[in-house]
């Protein structure tokens, strides 16, 4: 193909530029006018000489090659460690694995004070960001895999009916041969990258496996120390002490969730209770490339962070975000109240650091917030406080086993209504629990034939006349 003009038909160019690019791109070539640092910067990726190598190197792969479904998982994850390689993440030394481990093991004694949920038998790990990527990604996968799908579904949608007019109405797998295939793949790998963003991005932020409620890695209890240290400035607190909160925490989370084991399987439920109605307005994906200027590469990077792939929600997706929402409440709540028992009288900076926790769970950081606008998802318990006054009032009613009884099944959770009238709780639970035995008391004695049966005559009936 040439970029000559058409001396046949002089002003009228026969090749499509988006069809050179493609050209181009699946002979291994950079397209001309295709500037990869525009592309980088668009999608809001580190603009590293390195890292725009690599990502060339994988994209060009992903051109010539297909992934095992809509979303390129592989484009994913090493997206998500070049990000985190962005800075220095350097192994955790010797010295920071033997301190870890012994604020996690520490941790563990002072729990045992304030609850009867046994010690997980965890071994502590300090991890770096790119091993905290690696940990968690089959989770964040589980987590996000429906919504990618659907949204690659409707990427590729939307590119379809937006295709040139010099592709004569061709479909997709009869379009330039192998790029079809490409094509047919591009909507997942578009979201790849942005996925991949946001984890990478969220390992700079997050100081344990578990600080966003969820057991991203399953059986396990780390910290990562270069988070921990970043965490702690500005604070004016010892080291010593923002580690050994934080471990405290992390060692909660772990304890909770060894010792309830359907609560793990009850949180990851509800996300794909929300993801099982996903559908994406193509529409809204047209009107941005309408909208987008594509010489202002920050024009496109705002508008996928305003959230131009979140879904509409359907009533069953809002009463699943609901259960979610009180569900990471309630978590936090018990994890925030039992570290405070912990650590009373034992460290002088816990208050403190409790309301400096609180507040950033409460309004997250910048890559929670990406996250959130790509696949529609806070990931924050937005009524810690309601929860942690509940928590906090069982344990004065009913002391640490009675308040852990709750956890024994789902339906003994308290509701979002619950946390409306949190002091509440246990009197209403009281009352619940009282009208059941009786309900039970009932059931058991009609079995035991207990009532008395009606007689066949009425107590005033008279003797029959002849």
């Amino acid at each position: 193909m040439s970029n000559e003009p058409n001396t046949n038909n002089p002003g009228e160019n026969p090749q499509d530029p988006f069809q050179e690019m493609l050209k181009r791109l699946m002979g291994g070539q950079t397209p001309e006018g295709f500037d990869p640092q525009q592309f980088l910067k668009a999608s809001g990726l580190p603009e590293d000489p390195q890292f725009l190598a690599n990502m060339f190197q994988q994209v060009q792969a992903m051109l010539s090659s297909t992934s095992d479904g809509p979303v390129n998982w592989k484009l994913a994850h090493d997206t998500a460690r070049n990000v985190a390689a962005q800075s220095s993440d350097p192994t955790p030394s010797t010295v920071q694995q033997r301190d870890t481990d012994q604020s996690l093991r520490l941790a563990d004694m002072w729990l045992n004070k304030v609850t009867d949920f046994p010690e997980p038998n965890i071994i502590g790990k300090a991890w770096s960001r790119a091993e905290w990527v690696e940990a968690t990604m089959p989770t964040w996968r589980r987590l996000t895999e429906p919504v990618a799908n659907s949204i690659a579904k409707a990427l590729t949608d939307a590119m379809t009916q937006n295709l040139p007019e010099s592709f004569g109405g061709q479909g997709l797998g009869g379009m330039m041969g192998g790029a079809g295939s490409m094509l047919q793949n591009i909507g997942g790998a578009i979201f790849a990258m942005q996925l991949g963003q946001a984890i990478g991005s969220l390992s700079a932020e997050v100081v344990g496996s578990t600080e966003i409620g969820i057991p991203l890695a399953d059986l396990e209890m780390a910290l990562l120390p270069a988070n921990v240290e970043a965490f702690g400035e500005g604070l004016q607190l010892p080291a010593d002490d923002v580690r050994l909160y934080l471990s405290v925490r992390e060692a909660a989370h772990a304890r909770l969730f060894t010792s309830v084991p359907w609560l793990r399987g009850y949180v990851l439920g509800a996300i794909e209770d929300y993801a099982r109605g996903i559908h994406i307005d193509v529409s809204r994906i047209q009107d941005m490339a309408h909208d987008v200027d594509p010489s202002n590469p920050e024009s496109i990077q705002e508008a996928l962070q305003q959230g131009v792939f979140m879904p509409e929600r359907t009533p069953a997706q809002q009463a699943a975000l609901d259960k979610l929402e009180t569900a990471l409440a309630l978590i936090e709540g018990w994890v925030d109240v039992v570290t405070t028992q912990s650590l009373d009288g034992v460290l002088a900076s816990a208050p403190a650091l409790r309301e400096t926790v609180r507040r950033r769970r409460a309004t997250g950081g910048p890559a929670e917030h990406a996250f959130a606008s790509l696949v529609g998802l806070e990931l924050r318990p937005r009524r810690l406080r309601e929860a942690a006054t509940l928590w906090s009032t069982l344990t004065e009613e009913r002391g640490a086993e009675g308040r852990d009884a709750v956890w024994k099944h789902p339906d003994l959770l308290p509701t979002a209504e619950d946390l409306d009238d949190p002091a509440g709780f246990g009197k209403r639970r009281e009352l619940a629990e009282a009208s059941d035995s009786e309900v039970d008391d009932a059931i058991a004695k009609l079995l035991a034939g207990g009532f008395d049966e009606p007689d066949d005559k009425t107590e005033d009936e008279g003797p029959k006349e002849d």
